[in-house]
Formats: structure tokens, sequence, C-alpha cells
């Protein structure tokens, strides 16, 4: 048996988990430091958030700022602000990290995946070749660059990069 030696990711998962909330998106934009939130862009009513637990190098959250659970709860300025949004942080994926394709979905009620109720996008580059037999054998996701990192490389294309 060959074996994957990934010292790196002990940080990773021994690491807290901030901000220990129930309602993560609604806090986190309020604590005025987007490095530590790991908020890449602030629209006008949404935002993109990077997320902490990513499928895929540069996973982002479009998020609504005023919560809601369901589509219809938005009104329209917020519902074309989020689209905006989204079309913004697949732009900004494809100018930093080059992905061929894309994910872009919602993950509605907890029967469909959806984990924390507040309504929220995910934007997950892809790559051809991306699945491989870590995440189905070995119940791992290798991430080839920490969230930090990321971040910085986001945030760096994003102040470059029009909305």
């Amino acid at each position: 048996m060959e074996q994957l030696h990934a010292y790196w990711r002990m940080e990773y998962i021994e690491a807290p988990r901030y901000p220990e909330t129930k309602r993560p998106f609604t806090e986190l934009p309020a604590l005025g430091d987007d490095r530590t939130a790991l908020i890449v862009h602030r629209g006008r009513l949404s935002y993109l958030l990077m997320n902490r637990f990513p499928y895929n190098p540069g996973h982002l959250l479009a998020i609504p700022f005023r919560e809601v659970v369901e589509l219809e709860d938005l009104d329209a300025a917020e519902r074309a602000d989020l689209m905006e949004t989204i079309v913004y942080g697949k732009r900004l994926l494809q100018a930093a990290i080059k992905p061929d394709g894309f994910n872009v979905g919602f993950n509605l009620g907890s029967a469909a995946g959806g984990s924390i109720a507040h309504l929220h996008a995910h934007i997950v580059p892809r790559w051809n070749g991306d699945t491989n037999f870590m995440p189905v054998i070995g119940q791992t996701r290798t991430l080839p660059q920490s969230l930090d990192a990321m971040w910085t490389r986001l945030s760096e294309i994003a102040s470059t990069l029009s909305a």
C-alpha cells in the first residue's frame, strides 16, 4: 500500500474554526476584518466569501447580506445583486486560478445538503481530472494552497477586476 504524507494538513485539521457562531453569514461581514472573515468582495447587497471547507481550491460562496432562507425571500434588487456577485466570483476565479470549468449552485434545505440556514450560492472551480480516488476512498480532499494564501491571491486580483 502506498502512503501519502501530507503533514501540513494537521495544522488545518487542528485549527480553531473561527468564528464559532450559528449565524456566520450574518456575523462575518460585521467583523470589520475581511482577511479574517475570508471575504474577497463586497457588493451593494451581497458578498463573496471563501468556503472554509472547500470542495476545491478557490471555492467561493455568494451570500446576500440580508439573512433569508429561500430564493423567493429576496426582493428583485437582492436577486439581481446576488446574480451579479456570482458572475463576478466566476470572473475572479477565472482570472486568478484559470479553472477548466465551474459548478455553480444552491443547496436549498437540509435534504439538499444545506447546512446553514442562510441562502448562499456555491461557486466551485473545476479542472479536468480533478476528481480522483482521494475523496472517494480516502475521505480526504487535497488542497494545494492554504486559505490565507488563496485569499491573498484572490484579493489582489479583485483589486484590479471591475465589479
